[in-house]
């Protein structure tokens, strides 16, 4: 079987993460503090040999708990400073991973370099302990990395924040684009039959018998009200895949569509040209993952 790994998810442009911003890192350095207390004092990990400490093993966990957690707060403290002073804005997941892993490479040093004060033994400055501290810090940090990483999307979950879904805009290569732009649209009265550029189109609101569309025109967004459903609005771009009924009041383009913020009621859709937001009910946020798929694969093939 092949073995494959999704880079292009690796290096996608995602928001710094909240829990190592200055607001939010003492309070990750804290749950870091915590976690690997309470790790160490009820399971006793990488064994322990109880001539050779120099302490009581209550004060050795703790400074095995206070090391990665000033690590992890001084290290990204000085990763904000720099991204402010060099305006940084661009952040992926793989970068992420990288300085992670510098992390738990300096949290492995320094629980070498304690080794002295915390234990009686000969062999403290070998290079076999390093490397199993080294070892260890990698094992365990990067369970809690990713047991934290659930926990915290659970969380947020719950509290309704957003959260979870990772989203690429669907790029459209000019020579893929609507082969006819400008449909026209029949309503039930004649008179109030009109064209549309679909290429403009951001998303269509209903309003009783009535739709709200929200379109490009000069580079500016403006709303147009128009005689019929947004049902019958719908049925006559059936043609067309990337509009999707994303709520019962709501039908958007997913070519349009530049950022989602995700959570256990729905999805929340953003675009560059307006501040509008539209939902995505609870029940569609399935069908529009699926026709998000479908459409970045056709789109990218």
């Amino acid at each position: 079987m092949k073995f494959y790994v999704n880079t292009e998810h690796l290096v996608s442009k995602t928001d710094y993460p909240r829990r190592f911003t200055s607001e939010k890192l003492m309070k990750s350095s804290m749950v870091v503090f915590f976690s690997i207390l309470l790790f160490l004092l009820l399971f006793k990990p990488f064994g322990v040999y109880d001539p050779e400490l120099r302490m009581h093993y209550l004060f050795i966990c703790f400074f095995h708990a206070f090391a990665p957690a000033f690590i992890l707060f001084a290290y990204f403290r000085g990763l904000n400073y720099f991204r402010r002073k060099n305006g940084a804005h661009h952040w992926a997941l793989l970068k992420e991973y990288f300085h992670i892993g510098i992390v738990l490479i300096l949290m492995g040093a320094a629980s070498f370099l304690m080794r002295d004060m915390l234990y009686n033994n000969p062999d403290n400055w070998s290079w076999r302990y390093l490397y199993e501290e080294i070892r260890n810090c990698f094992v365990a940090g990067i369970f809690f990395y990713f047991f934290l990483r659930l926990s915290g999307f659970y969380f947020e979950s719950k509290k309704g924040s957003p959260f979870v879904l990772q989203f690429v805009p669907i790029a459209v290569p000019l020579e893929k684009a609507a082969q006819e732009p400008c449909l026209f649209i029949s309503t039930q009265v004649k008179q109030d039959d009109f064209s549309l550029n679909i290429d403009d189109l951001l998303f269509a609101k209903a309003d009783g018998n009535y739709i709200e569309l929200t379109r490009l025109k000069d580079g500016r967004t403006i709303t147009e009200v128009k005689r019929i459903s947004l049902t019958q609005f719908e049925t006559q771009l059936s043609g067309h895949p990337n509009f999707f009924r994303c709520h019962r009041a709501y039908l958007v383009n997913m070519f349009r569509v530049k950022k989602v913020a995700g959570n256990s009621q729905g999805y929340i859709l953003s675009f560059n040209e307006t501040d509008l937001k539209v939902p995505v009910s609870r029940k569609q946020t399935e069908i529009f993952n699926s026709c998000y798929r479908a459409l970045g694969n056709q789109h990218n093939a």
